[in-house]
């Protein structure tokens, strides 16, 4: 697994709870759009896609209506439910502090806040 796809399978739900709460998507046009706003740096496999959309839905951050298409195929429509905007500014404000934390490791100065550290065991 690639580094990229490493950091990808971390932050999936956070990805897809942004786009959710610009407007209601399905799974192909999450995947297509986050494809597109990285310039293909960051892609899903249905492996990596669905079961995190079907475990979002369990959890009720989003709701999945089936819509029919011109063709008259159905595919899931997903929205972003109340709850899933609060789970977003939570992953928000973690992905924040987290990567806040690297840059000071990298940069070699303190981060801006210790508040709720966030501590990684690597033994």
């Amino acid at each position: 697994m690639s580094a990229y796809e490493q950091m990808l399978k971390g932050n999936t739900p956070m990805l897809i709870l942004s786009l959710l709460a610009e407007r209601p998507m399905h799974g192909y046009a999450i995947a297509k759009e986050i494809g597109q706003r990285t310039a293909d740096l960051l892609r899903f496999r249905e492996g990596t896609l669905y079961p995190t959309l079907h475990e979002m839905e369990q959890k009720g951050w989003i709701e999945g209506r089936w819509e029919s298409t011109n063709g008259g195929r159905e595919r899931k429509v997903y929205t972003i439910t109340p709850q899933g905007l609060r789970e977003l500014q939570r992953q928000q404000h973690a992905w924040q502090r987290f990567r806040n934390a690297i840059e000071a490791v990298m940069q070699r100065k303190s981060p801006q806040s210790t508040e709720g550290g966030v501590e990684l065991c690597t033994t």
